[in-house]
């Protein structure tokens, strides 16, 4: 019970530092949106900036971790040359990013007809591929990034690399301030910005990675049976990034043929994306090597105990946040957004794309904790398969929705096509044995879980109404949002104690243990 303790502290010390993260990218994406608001810039810089951050997700953080970790891990529990592995690991994707950035740059109008043909014909195609040979060295940066996060996290150091992040967001923000007194041109000083923060956050994994002695060398790397057995697993798992980037490719293609939809949609994922950085990212990066660890030394009981406090408390914190966000992503738009380039209609079609992103919001948690169940074990091609149908389910109603109900398709496809990912995952992981099943504490708490959230559901639907005066009022509107949600937080709070969804114990065992 005390490791599963551990395994919680971990996640909220990560999801802490990922909440100040993803406070600081609101702040540059209220900014970007003043400056910028939803237009031909705005449009062509979230084109640009989402292309190295696409392939980043999709080979560092996606298939080279999710096959890295469980190997590093479980040499590290047996002591079997942990160090050599990574060094070799560190040098291949290393001699990998060099060739993979020199071709993306060169063949960007390629990349940027792929990610938004609606460009085509207008200045922001042209414009997009500007600013994407700018931004796409960040794609080298990051991903060794993203590398030695893993490693840290083997390690069982999670708030070095959760703090970096941090460095991205106010390294913009300052560029933002600095090119608005001196006049520069905000686009392509924010595309200049990318790569310089991809610097700034590897400088400072490195050093964390000093401290607890991993100093990578680059060398050639070799072909060992390790490295061998790596890219097998990573196949299927590239093949799992594959699937999901292209959903991104089908969200951009059926917005970009509306001037401002690609913006909309960017700036309510930054919002929802709040939630789902610090509950989901945290428990699937935890969960992960602490999985694989305990397959490792054949402690099945202990990996059940992980796999269901980690969803319990992920499910604790995500389910209200989806229910506000569905309830008040009108008010909470229009505070947060709605000033300078930013006007009444580029809110109301951002809320309506964050409400349908509230739904889906359990699912994109739900997946992080389910997916480290297979991984831990090796299994990357059970994903892969779920996440083909998955893919063509997305693709289908993108597509066929968007003559009907527009832009808000591409965010309907991507929230029903989540759900039907996470019965995949779950309808799979009933093979894998008696550590993937959900225990009686679980399916206890998760009812009450969702009554205490279904309150604060109604208590917001009223304070919205009784508060609409104040949030009316420019001068008191962040007043207003704020003690909006306040009031939602403590009515959750009080429910989720009076029903049982959370206990005073877990409190106090959780305060032992620090």
């Amino acid at each position: 019970m005390s490791s599963s303790r551990g395994m919680i502290r971990s996640i909220v010390a990560l999801g802490g530092w990922t909440l100040v993260s993803r406070g600081a990218g609101l702040v540059r994406e209220l900014m970007m949106a003043a400056y910028l608001g939803a237009g031909p810039v705005a449009d062509a810089f979230n084109v640009a900036f989402s292309l190295p951050n696409m392939f980043r997700r999709f080979f560092a953080e996606g298939a080279f971790n999710q096959a890295f970790v469980p190997l590093y891990s479980k040499k590290l529990e047996a002591g079997e040359g942990a160090e050599d592995f990574a060094q070799n690991a560190f040098s291949g994707l290393t001699a990998f990013l060099i060739v993979f950035t020199l071709i993306g740059t060169i063949a960007m109008p390629l990349l940027v007809w792929a990610m938004a043909a609606g460009f085509v014909g207008d200045g922001r195609f042209d414009m997009a591929v500007d600013f994407g040979r700018i931004t796409f060295a960040y794609i080298g940066f990051i991903s060794l990034f993203a590398l030695l996060s893993g490693i840290l996290n083997a390690h069982g150091h999670f708030a070095e690399a959760g703090a970096v992040p941090v460095l991205m967001n106010v390294v913009f923000i300052l560029a933002m301030l600095l090119a608005a007194h001196q006049g520069w041109d905000m686009g392509r000083t924010l595309a200049w910005t990318t790569p310089i923060t991809g610097v700034a956050q590897l400088g400072w994994t490195l050093y964390a990675a000093r401290r607890i002695g991993f100093v990578p060398r680059l060398r050639l790397p070799r072909l060992t049976p390790d490295f061998r057995r790596l890219m097998v697993n990573m196949g299927p798992a590239l093949l799992v990034g594959g699937v999901v980037q292209i959903n991104l490719l089908v969200s951009r293609q059926v917005a970009s043929g509306t001037e401002g939809a690609i913006s909309w949609l960017v700036y309510a994922d930054r919002l929802y994306q709040l939630p789902l950085g610090v509950v989901a990212i945290a428990v699937g990066t935890v969960l992960l090597p602490e999985l694989s660890r305990r397959l490792q030394a054949g402690d099945s009981a202990g990996g059940r105990e992980a796999f269901n406090r980690g969803t319990e408390f992920a499910l604790l914190l995500t389910l209200p946040a989806a229910v506000a966000l569905v309830i008040i992503a009108l008010p909470i738009t229009e505070v947060l957004y709605q000033r300078g380039a930013f006007g009444p209609d580029d809110t109301a079609a951002t809320a309506l794309a964050l409400a349908i992103y509230g739904l889906g919001l359990p699912a994109f948690v739900m997946q992080k904790a389910l997916q480290p169940l297979f991984y831990a074990r090796e299994d990357t091609r059970s994903p892969f398969r779920y996440a083909v149908w998955s893919m063509v389910l997305n693709a289908g109603l993108a597509f066929s929705l968007m003559p009907w109900i527009g832009f808000s398709a591409a965010a309907w496809a991507t929230t029903l096509s989540a759900w039907v990912m996470v019965i995949q995952l779950w309808w799979g992981a009933r093979r894998l044995g008696d550590e993937t099943r959900f225990d009686a504490r679980f399916l206890s708490r998760l009812w009450r879980i969702s009554l205490a959230s279904a309150v604060m559901g109604g208590a917001l639907w009223l304070g919205w109404g009784l508060l609409q005066p104040m949030l009316d009022l420019k001068a008191y509107r962040i007043l207003g949002l704020a003690l909006l949600i306040l009031g939602g937080i403590t009515t959750y709070a009080l429910a989720a104690l009076t029903l049982g969804a959370v206990r005073p114990s877990d409190l106090r065992a959780l305060r032992r243990q620090r």
